[in-house]
């Protein structure tokens, strides 16, 4: 933005995850929110199969731009740009200031997209490759959070091997340790895909089988009986958190269809909390952040149970939605940053972000006389 020069955010979405299609409406919305007198958008979306297209004058729709984009690469070489990819072999350089991805899940938001962008050295929006891997794992990140002294629901990690070897043993297990009812989710997936509430050993056995065939571990939690509370995290070295939100499920639970699919579920901004609830949630919120060593944005998800009045500390999000009906922009909306404020501002730390890398050495020369032994 110096200059008057407009910046060209690359905007990447879809993805190889079974969160393809939320990301297609997140991207849509962050499009929307950019401020055409400061940046040009560069769609480029990644298909299912994992092919990356830029869109042209012919795509209408961000859905067009994945079936019949232009096909792009990003190589991984420092000071790499975009190039276009032609029929005939040739390649065309496509100028990207800064990179906003809005990639949820496997492939997007699990820190291997964010190793490349590493890689090629552009700034890009959000966290690192380190806060993004743990981001998506949610037992890790559960490990993280108790060492950092933030409660967590008492929880059981399966391996999908395990699982396969060995099916009984992992019931009894399960049954040894939790009172049904129980969750069970893929530990590396996110919109609650492959998610079940287990209310008896044949539940729990489906929904064991269920989240195996959308990861490598899963996790067995705890069911409590308690109100869902969000908090949305802004900042690098100084993270600050916005005003929490409620989400009120119309099912038994905010799955997958509750989020996207049907109407019905209630968001409460702020949440009816307490002066005191909300300063600790918030608190949480910000250690959370830091306990994962977060940088640009994450939705950090809460568990406050009803009978006891405990707070833990469910996952958190370092790609969170941007869709219409998206808890993290709604957060910061009511805590006095619009949407289009809230664009400027992480793009804003995705290039301090960068700056600060570029401070750091990566390579050394031995003083005179001080070879080293190889």
């Amino acid at each position: 933005m110096t200059n008057n020069k407009l910046l060209r955010v690359a905007i990447l979405f879809g993805g190889r995850s079974a969160e393809h299609e939320v990301s297609i409406a997140s991207a849509a919305s962050v499009i929307r929110a950019l401020d055409p007198a400061k940046y040009i958008a560069v769609p480029i979306g990644i298909s299912k199969e994992g092919r990356w297209l830029v869109a042209g004058s012919e795509q209408k729709t961000l859905a067009d731009t994945i079936r019949q984009g232009r096909r792009v690469c990003l190589s991984a070489e420092p000071g790499s740009v975009v190039r276009s990819l032609d029929l005939d072999g040739s390649s065309l350089p496509i100028d990207v200031d800064v990179v906003f991805p809005v990639l949820h899940g496997t492939f997007g938001e699990d820190g291997t997209v964010q190793g490349l962008l590493e890689l090629a050295g552009l700034p890009y929006v959000g966290c690192g490759v380190l806060a993004s891997s743990v981001g998506m794992d949610k037992e890790v990140q559960k490990r993280l959070f108790d060492h950092a002294g933030l409660p967590v629901v008492k929880y059981l990690s399966v391996s999908r091997a395990r699982w396969k070897a060995g099916s009984e043993a992992v019931l009894e297990d399960v049954r040894r340790r939790f009172h049904f009812p129980v969750f069970v989710k893929p530990a590396t997936l996110g919109s609650s895909v492959g998610m079940t509430k287990a209310h008896n050993a044949v539940e729990l056995t489906e929904g064991l089988q269920l989240a195996a065939q959308f990861t490598e571990k899963i996790l067995v939690e705890r069911a409590v009986n308690a109100r869902e509370i969000e908090v949305s995290v802004l900042g690098n070295e100084d993270p600050h958190a916005s005003v929490p939100g409620e989400i009120i499920p119309h099912r038994e639970f905010y799955d997958y269809t509750a989020k996207y699919s049907e109407e019905g579920t209630q968001l409460v901004v702020p949440a009816p909390l307490t002066a005191r609830q909300t300063a600790k949630v918030q608190d949480y919120a910000v250690r959370a952040f830091q306990a994962i060593e977060g940088s640009g944005m994450a939705r950090v998800d809460f568990f406050l149970e009803r009978q006891t009045g405990r707070l833990y500390v469910n996952e958190i999000n370092t790609i969170p939605g941007f869709t219409p009906i998206s808890m993290y922009p709604h957060l910061w909306e009511a805590s006095g940053v619009g949407y289009s404020k809230l664009i400027d501002r992480l793009i804003q730390l995705a290039l301090e972000q960068h700056q600060e890398k570029q401070r750091t050495r990566f390579s050394f020369d031995p003083p005179p006389g001080g070879a080293l032994a190889v």
